[in-house]
């Protein structure tokens, strides 16, 4: 009960001194939700995107073309050594074998195009194969196309092989990319937030100044002294967090607006999210832990010169 009472007196301290000059506190606050506000939005959109790239069905094609003087043999083998590959790699997939005669024919009949092909005077097309890959659920997942289609490509007979899902890896890509981005800029934003908090605290010190001095002589331990300088700069990161949260909220409903009539154009209702209360929280916890470290720094800083 004691040391409820000491915390709990020394949270009061320091909401007394901050409603002592609210204009500077309530700047500090301003200044620390700006940095602050541009990782919480940016990692609120990535959490808003992450669910669509991990959820997207992947059904990866490979188009298995045949040299042009391989024999109708040979391409008839190459669908058994497919089966192989497929049986090695643990992967089930529908093979689809078309002819040469029967892609040129397909060829032929789209409009404008028969002229042209006439000119030629033999089919310039070689047998191929397309292997479709169910079961994949997602980028990560199709990763593994790649080592399927490596092993297609070293099988006699097979002059290019070609694979359709690549952005899907490109889009993975990015959001790691996306990510790192993020963690620098959060870094970066999170080292200005001890800053800030690190000055304002230095600033309360020199003010309080006679008031440590005449506690210290009355026996007044570091622990005590300290406590209320914690708690400052714990609201203030506290405060700040509840502000910048409030920025990226506000944010999103001009924001949505204009991505519904973007997703409209391609049949959906993406919208971004609001932030999950379990989100809400940890944000808000960073924020406070980033003003607490700020404060720690600056106290133990000063008041050690002040010995």
């Amino acid at each position: 009960m004691n040391w409820l009472r000491q915390h709990f007196a020394a949270a009061a301290d320091a909401l007394r001194h901050l409603l002592r000059s609210p204009g500077n506190f309530i700047l500090n606050v301003l200044v620390v939700s700006i940095a602050l506000a541009l990782p919480f939005a940016g990692l609120s959109a990535l959490e808003n995107v992450r669910p669509i790239s991990d959820q997207m069905s992947v059904e990866p094609e490979i188009s298995i073309f045949m040299k042009m003087d391989a024999s109708r043999d040979a391409s008839q083998a190459l669908g058994k050594a497919i089966a192989q590959v497929l049986k090695d790699s643990d992967t089930v997939g529908r093979v689809e074998f078309i002819p040469r005669e029967k892609a040129f024919d397909a060829m032929k009949s789209k409009t404008g195009l028969a002229d042209v092909l006439a000119t030629l005077g033999s089919n310039p097309l070689p047998d191929s194969f397309v292997l479709r890959l169910p079961g994949f659920q997602n980028a990560m997942d199709a990763g593994r196309v790649d080592d399927i289609a490596q092993k297609l490509k070293n099988q006699p007979g097979v002059d290019t092989v070609q694979i359709d899902s690549a952005w899907v890896k490109r889009l993975a890509a990015l959001l790691r990319i996306l990510r790192l981005v993020l963690l620098f800029l959060g870094i970066t934003l999170g080292a200005v937030v001890v800053a800030v908090v690190f000055n304002t605290i230095r600033l309360q010190v020199m003010t309080q100044r006679e008031e440590i001095e005449v506690s210290r002589l009355l026996g007044a331990t570091n622990a005590f002294i300290h406590r209320p300088f914690y708690y400052t700069g714990a609201l203030l990161g506290l405060c700040a967090g509840v502000v910048a949260l409030g920025l990226v909220i506000a944010a999103q409903q001009p924001l949505n607006a204009a991505i519904l009539d973007f997703a409209h154009l391609y049949a959906s209702e993406f919208q971004l999210a609001l932030p999950s209360p379990m989100a809400i929280g940890l944000l808000l916890a960073v924020s406070a832990l980033l003003g607490l470290f700020g404060a720690m720094m600056s106290v133990r800083r000063h008041l050690a010169r002040m010995k």
